[in-house]
């Protein structure tokens, strides 16, 4: 009775289902190495580009080149045209008419149009009118008067009355060739303090 009691109380374990099998893990293989094909394709692939890019370098570079030099050429070409412009020389005096390299090139232009005998010379002359209260005129003249003052350079002659050189003296002419106009102007004038856009009117200090 005691047997039992003892068997019943403490019953033996029910073994569970069995654990699965376990499949044994297979070692990682080793990159195989690339073949020589492979090697030699990726090879050529990197010299393309290495081309491709060097050639876009240089393409940029001589691009670089060719701005800097019209850069350059423009630069050239406007000192150039500024300086054809420039103040007379120094050893003209203060108080003459001057004339630009252009305004003498003009003249001789004018002159190889006409015989030897018939040179002309360049007037400059003042009258009152115009929108500022005095104004410019230039004509071709063959002939000199005895109250003429001749400003002469590079074998052409600029003559102004004594009147209106009260008005022009120490004064710069130019020749200005623009899209409406071709003319002869009064770039500077130090006794005039103001005009108009055409240089063609000014007044006097």
């Amino acid at each position: 009775m005691s047997s039992l009691c003892a068997t019943q109380a403490n019953p033996s374990p029910i073994p569970g289902p069995p654990p699965p099998p376990t499949t044994p893990r297979r070692a990682a293989r080793p990159p195989s190495p690339a073949s020589p094909e492979a090697a030699m394709a990726s090879s050529l692939s990197s010299r393309s580009l290495l081309r491709r890019v060097a050639s876009l370098a240089s393409g940029r570079v001589r691009a670089n080149h060719r701005v800097l030099s019209s850069s350059s050429s423009s630069s050239s070409s406007s000192a150039a045209a500024a300086a054809e412009r420039a103040s007379p020389s120094l050893d003209e005096p203060a108080e003459a008419v001057h004339m630009t390299e252009v305004c003498i090139r003009r003249l001789k232009e004018l002159h190889g149009k006409e015989p030897p005998t018939e040179v002309k010379m360049l007037r400059l002359s003042v009258e009152a009118g115009g929108c500022s209260g005095f104004q410019y005129s230039f004509s071709l003249d063959d002939k000199k008067n005895s109250d003429d003052r001749v400003f002469e350079k590079d074998g052409v002659k600029l003559v102004v009355d004594d009147v209106s050189y009260d008005f022009v003296k120490g004064a710069t002419v130019d020749y200005e060739e623009e899209l409406i106009r071709s003319a002869f102007v009064v770039s500077t004038n130090p006794s005039a303090v103001g005009g108009c856009s055409c240089k063609s009117s000014f007044m006097v200090k």
